[in-house]
């Protein structure tokens, strides 16, 4: 897999994953505008990336109150298909 289908691939599963919300801290939701990582190392079945995002928090009135910057590490398993299998934090 070269860098390109593998960076379109992390890119893809961060934006569909419910596994990033570890790294919120107050409940909020993923502002996936903000969404960044990079690859921090790469083996043949597994990479390792840091990313980035706003964590946006809400009022109980439905109003935005804040935006956090949050930040965390995930380690994704590849199949030979270079699809990603599963994650976990690190």
């Amino acid at each position: 897999m070269n860098a390109n289908d593998l960076s379109t691939a992390i890119h893809e599963y961060l934006l569909h994953t419910r596994e990033l919300h570890r790294f919120c801290a107050q409940n909020g939701w993923i502002d996936n505008d903000s969404l960044h990582f990079h690859v921090e190392s790469r083996s043949a079945d597994q990479v390792e990336i840091t990313v980035r995002f706003d964590e946006v928090i809400m009022e109980g009135a439905g109003c935005v109150a804040d935006r956090r910057n949050r930040f965390g590490r995930l380690r994704l398993h590849i199949d030979d298909n270079g699809h990603i299998q599963s994650d976990y934090a690190v």
